[in-house]
């Protein structure tokens, strides 16, 4: 897996393909979130649409989190602030 740390991310991603690679159900959104570049622009990949809900391990911490799904080129996720 390729992570990414990113302290100016204002949230958590993973791509779809590692959600379903993991097996990870994909929750629906009420409402799409539009995502933007850090630059402003929309991303090419179009709005996010679902999230997972996965655990995240560090150090014998264990958490349950949220994460989006979305297009993220050759990341597999993104850990920023939630």
């Amino acid at each position: 897996m390729k992570a990414l740390l990113d302290s100016s991310a204002m949230g958590m991603f993973m791509s779809k393909g590692l959600a379903q690679k993991g097996g990870h159900r994909l929750i629906k959104l009420d409402q799409p979130l539009q995502v933007r570049n850090v630059d402003g622009t929309n991303n090419s990949g179009s709005a996010i649409t679902h999230e997972v809900e996965v655990n995240m391990f560090y150090k014998g911490h264990v958490e349950r989190v949220r994460m989006d799904i979305c297009k993220l080129g050759n990341i597999d996720v993104i850990l920023g602030m939630p």
